[in-house]
């Protein structure tokens, strides 16, 4: 299968200037890239380490949790927990921000205003300890999800990234960089076809003017 060249060249020196020019250019952004590519893998293993951590410790929190709200309900009854479920309170605003890794912008929830109650606004008269732990590790869940919804959502960011720089260094690395060696080549093979044709043009004219002296 023949090499591909650019379209549109010209086999002149000057486009072969031009042409290398391209190329060492095209080699530069290559390494980069898969530079770039390699840290940004190299980051997202760490966030998934990061996601995977906060996932296990959530698993655990929701479970003693969820330990507290049954014995609590089992002290109580469930008909007087879920009576005491409705008492919520305003826990603070979410504002979205963006964080940048290596030139990604990243999702960040600016959790400065959120403030899990750890003091129950029901009355203790008709509760019990256990009631009073549940609010309180539930509260604290609700910080650790914020969290894991940030973590998850720069790991599809991340993902994205990742994908398009490998889809720019195959570009490169398979397409572009394989065109301009080729036209490259192509280029040097019609200056060299030409300078052998000038040659023998020269040679023949040398030859006829000397036959025509003698």
């Amino acid at each position: 299968m023949a090499e591909q060249i650019l379209e549109g060249v010209n086999p002149t020196r000057m486009e072969l200037l031009e042409i290398r020019k391209k190329l060492t250019l095209a080699e530069k952004g290559h390494k980069l890239l898969e530079e770039k590519r390699d840290a940004l893998v190299e980051k997202f293993f760490e966030v998934i380490d990061k996601r995977n951590e906060l996932k296990k410790k959530i698993d655990l929190d929701f479970k003693d949790a969820f330990l507290s709200l049954i014995q609590a309900q089992m002290i109580l009854g469930e008909s007087k927990v879920d009576d005491v479920s409705y008492l919520s309170q305003d826990l603070g605003d979410i504002f979205f921000e963006s964080d940048n890794i290596m030139g990604v912008k990243i999702p960040k929830v600016n959790m400065e205003e959120i403030k899990p109650s750890t003091k129950p606004i029901y009355g203790f008269f008709e509760t019990c300890a256990r009631l009073d732990d549940a609010h309180k590790k539930f509260g604290e869940l609700l910080v650790q999800l914020l969290e894991l919804a940030e973590i998850e959502s720069g790991i599809k960011s991340l993902s994205v990234e990742i994908e398009k720089t490998k889809r720019r260094v195959h570009v490169l690395e398979h397409i572009l960089i394989p065109k301009l060696f080729a036209t490259i080549k192509y280029i040097e093979m019609q200056l060299e076809e030409r300078e052998r044709e000038d040659f023998f043009r020269r040679k023949r004219i040398k030859a006829l003017m000397e036959a025509k002296k003698e």
